[in-house]
């Protein structure tokens, strides 16, 4: 049990976890999984209640008890140092010594044996700060397997991770599983339960509802667990594309990034782009927004031909909006309040000379929490007090305060919870109905074969091909985005 003020986080949970398998952790957010966790981390003390590891009762006064029992932790948000090398950050206070001097020959050999047992290349002597997501998440990773953990928790380990990269952190974790460790992983990527784990245990409002083997589960009944009764949406049948093109891309070449891309978007259109990290989408959609520059090529909006040095502010004048894939670190300014975060890209409309109007600012806000159903405590609070698929909630609202003609979301659905997800394509659709158009990029291609009318496959820089939805298998649509040939 967990108590907070004015809130019970954990509720009487009772539940137990076997060496030698995958347990799946979920609950929507606000269920109570982080918070149990933390506790079985150190991070957090229980109010009440026991907890036991080998029929050891455990008492932990921090995280670096558990490590000393053997509970080792990965949490969503990275903790590596950016200016330190990958092998100094998985041994960080720890590093091996020759007498009084700290042996870097054995270090670096160590963290290079355990990124071998991880199946990915990356040099050891690499500084973090050169890294992709994906790869400090791995190196993330590989620092809690050097603890030798006889528990190991993953909290969303392949929420950066593309389909082939989550495959070979499967392979790693299979491979602790059967060297009898204690795997608990929480994910909100539903469909990865049935490739990795053994049992998923729930929780749901603090409380306990069950822990059940995978074999025993399909997608409805696990939805049904989580939520009660949820309705899966799709797209609308009646969600139509007009005919007239709202942009109008072609022959955008960024060096190293992304080479030759053509493409139309039309008005109304939920345009997916699907591809494996490092396909260059995130790079795309940063050059279509301004953010940075491309070496060649011409962006049509409207009509209208832009200029290659276009900036954020010129595109956001055209029409255009951006949520970005780091949500916490782009989106939103956490310590920052609600109502001033859905306010930061429209202080143009808020604003008489240069003064923000109060009243117009509380009212745009207003008008999107309302509008997008973002649970709030209230429109002073902080954004960083915000569950996930809120906050995202409110990085959309702030774009959509602007009144855009195209919005563009980079992984929107990253680390949010099933009901949250279906929120957020509910808005693309509502948004849809009113003339806006959307590209959609998103590693999860369930999402994009169920909200999108067409999708774009990039594979090393390339479109290689556009797909429709109901004319393809997630299969086939997998196989296309790691270089497949589309027929």
């Amino acid at each position: 049990m967990k108590d907070y003020p004015g809130t019970r986080a954990l509720d009487d949970v009772t539940v137990s976890f076997d060496g030698g398998k995958v347990h799946a952790f979920i609950g929507k957010n606000g269920s109570g999984k982080s918070t149990l966790v933390k506790v079985f981390s150190g991070a957090i003390q229980p109010t009440a209640g026991k907890f036991f590891l080998d029929d050891q009762e455990l008492h932990f006064s921090s995280p670096t008890d558990a490590f000393a029992h053997g509970i080792a932790t990965v949490y969503q948000e990275l903790s590596l140092v950016p200016y330190l090398t990958v092998a100094e950050n998985i041994y960080l206070g720890r590093m091996p010594k020759k007498g009084k001097l700290i042996d870097w020959k054995k270090t670096y050999q160590m963290a290079g044996d355990l990124l071998k047992k991880m199946n990915v290349d990356i040099d050891p002597h690499e500084k973090v700060y050169r890294l992709s997501m994906w790869q400090c998440q791995v190196v993330e990773i590989t620092k809690a397997m050097s603890f030798s953990p006889k528990v190991l928790m993953l909290d969303e380990p392949t929420s950066a991770l593309a389909h082939n990269e989550t495959e070979s952190l499967f392979e790693v974790v299979r491979t602790l599983r059967d060297q009898g460790v204690v795997i608990i992983y929480i994910s909100h990527r539903l469909q990865e339960i049935w490739e990795i784990a053994d049992t998923v245990t729930v929780l749901r409002d603090g409380k306990f509802v069950g822990k059940k083997d995978v074999s025993e589960l399909d997608h409805k009944s696990v939805i049904k667990m989580m939520f009660g009764d949820v309705e899966l949406k799709t797209r609308p049948a009646d969600l139509k594309v007009q005919d007239e093109t709202v942009m109008k891309v072609e022959h955008l070449t960024r060096a190293g990034k992304f080479e030759d891309v053509s493409f139309e978007l039309k008005k109304g259109e939920v345009l997916g782009i699907a591809g494996m990290l490092g396909a260059g989408r995130t790079e795309l959609l940063r050059s279509l927004f301004g953010v940075d520059g491309y070496d060649s090529g011409q962006i049509t909006i409207n009509g209208q031909p832009m200029n290659r040095k276009a900036t954020p502010e010129q595109m956001k004048r055209k029409g255009m909006g951006l949520t970005p894939e780091e949500r916490k670190n782009q989106g939103v300014i956490l310590i920052h309040s609600i109502r001033d975060n859905l306010c930061n890209a429209c202080l143009d409309k808020i604003s008489d000379h240069h003064i923000i109007n109060q009243r117009r600012r509380k009212d745009f806000a207003q008008r999107q929490v309302d509008e997008l159903q973002i649970k709030v405590p209230s429109l002073t609070a902080a954004v960083g007090s915000l569950s996930g698929g809120n906050q995202q909630k409110v990085v959309i609202g702030n774009w959509l305060n602007t009144d855009p003609t195209i919005m563009m979301y980079d992984e929107p659905s990253r680390g949010i919870d099933v009901n949250a997800k279906q929120q957020i394509f509910q808005i693309m659709w509502d948004q849809a109905r009113k003339g806006v158009s959307s590209i959609f990029v998103s590693s999860e291609l369930e999402e994009l074969m169920e909200v999108c009318h067409r999708i774009l496959v990039m594979h090393m820089g390339h479109i290689v091909g556009e797909v429709y939805p109901e004319n393809l298998t997630i299969e086939q649509l997998y196989s296309y985005c790691m270089g497949g040939n589309i027929e």
